[in-house]
């Protein structure tokens, strides 16, 4: 079964093969082509997010509960999407969207979307992934700052989004010098843009700065207007033969 390794926070893991971390798809009625791709048989994902309504919405919707458990049997990770705000969101309102997510859609964890990077914002976020924790004791803690945040944060998740955006910004980005500390299970990257003949370079960058969990697409967000996540790349299948079957068992 495709899985992740479980790091608890403070430790670390070895010998994780590049996998895919599904940011979120656009709504599974919209989109249900791209959820379905997840569940066929040796697709390396190691997780993905999912998103109903900029949260778990305010009931349970069907057709993300069905995406939900096809994922679950396929032995995929699903991660429900909390929207931090870069720290602006309220503790309970974030604690109240976790447990709608458990409660409904049975996730294996969470996703901290516009995770803030500051030391000065640590002690609140640390707070808010002891209560996740509490509230499933194996959950899967992904912090999604988009860039090297302050290095403290990685001793309070499985893992981390130390990029995310263009192609063009991550050609020539830099790595920070205390992820060296860590394994590359610990990190994901985001990256979008990335023409079809840049892929394999893409890749390149990806396992040089150490990180095991990845989304490349060849989608851009439009300036800013449209959301580069919501669809399949369009090397969709080039992509999945490149990583092959780069997972845990």
């Amino acid at each position: 079964m495709p899985h992740l390794t479980s790091t608890k926070p403070g430790s670390t893991g070895t010998g994780l093969c590049t996998g895919l971390g599904v940011p979120g798809f656009a709504h599974p009625l919209v989109a249900p082509a791209e959820w379905a791709e997840l569940t066929r048989p040796g697709t390396p994902v190691h997780w993905a997010a999912l998103n109903v309504s900029d949260g778990p919405g305010s009931r349970p919707d069907p057709h993300c509960l069905q995406a939900a458990a096809r994922l679950r049997t396929a032995g995929v990770r699903v991660l429900g999407r909390l929207d931090t705000t870069y720290g602006a969101s309220p503790f309970g309102e974030v604690i109240s969207e976790a447990h709608r997510y458990l409660d409904w859609y049975q996730v294996d964890g969470f996703l901290l979307d516009r995770c803030p990077t500051e030391r000065t914002a640590l002690p609140e976020i640390r707070r808010t992934v002891t209560t996740l924790r509490a509230l499933r004791d194996d959950a899967h803690i992904v912090l999604g700052h988009g860039t090297h945040p302050y290095p403290g944060y990685a001793e309070h998740a499985d893992q981390l989004v130390t990029f995310s955006g263009p192609w063009s910004d991550y050609r020539w980005s830099q790595v920070a010098e205390w992820t060296a500390d860590y394994p590359p299970d610990r990190f994901c990257h985001f990256v979008h843009g990335v023409p079809l003949g840049h892929l394999e370079e893409a890749l390149r960058v990806a396992r040089w700065q150490g990180a095991a969990t990845i989304w490349f697409t060849d989608r851009t967000d439009g300036c800013g207007r449209t959301d580069p996540w919501e669809t399949m790349p369009g090397y969709w299948d080039e992509i999945v033969s490149r990583i092959g079957t780069g997972v845990s068992e």
